[in-house]
């Protein structure tokens, strides 16, 4: 945060608009690598209820790779292809989803620059750091970190401020990506 002034905290909640409204289908073009393996279709969630998404990832002739229902950190396991049915591969994908699907942020740190906000919210022995355009007042990024290192990127680009159009999650130190492109209807 070397280059965000540090400010008072005057805002001690953040939500992240994307995958509130449980009346949307959010429906993306995916592309996800792990360990080298490629895999692409269609990647869709939907918000059950104000704690459960259902986020389903299938080939784009409709096999199913993953059928997943998350609540907060815990994770349903509907179905899964064997490539990717093991430990370290669903823990990870239930860790990213939890993250790109978590609504509200108690904030404990706030910093900004000349055109960017920065808010930092505790996750149990990490850090969330979400980085909202001043400007337009459009949550731009989120890294999740550690105390000292980055460990997870996830992008947004969004039209407004209630539908991410592209989402890009990196890992620093684990060989996953996962790209995200909204589908019109």
């Amino acid at each position: 945060m070397k280059e965000y002034t540090e400010l008072p905290v005057t805002q001690t909640n953040f939500s992240i608009p994307y995958f509130a409204d449980a009346g949307v289908d959010y429906v993306y073009k995916a592309h996800i690598t792990v360990f080298g393996k490629e895999f692409g279709g269609i990647f869709i969630t939907k918000k059950i209820n104000d704690t459960t998404h259902r986020v389903v990832f299938t080939t784009e002739f409709g096999n199913t790779l993953f059928d997943f229902e998350i609540c907060g950190d815990q994770l349903k396991v509907n179905s899964i292809v064997e490539e990717l049915n093991r430990g370290i591969i669903k823990k990870t994908l239930q860790h990213d989803f939890a993250l790109l699907l978590k609504k509200d942020f108690t904030i404990e740190g706030q910093y900004e620059n000349d055109t960017i906000a920065v808010y930092k919210s505790r996750d149990k022995k990490r850090f969330n750091f979400i980085f909202v355009s001043k400007k337009e007042n459009k949550v731009l990024k989120m890294n999740h970190s550690s105390r000292l290192k980055e460990k997870i990127t996830v992008e947004y680009l969004s039209e407004n401020n209630t539908l991410a159009t592209k989402i890009n999650i990196t890992h620093k130190n684990f060989p996953l990506r996962i790209e995200l492109d909204f589908i019109n209807d």
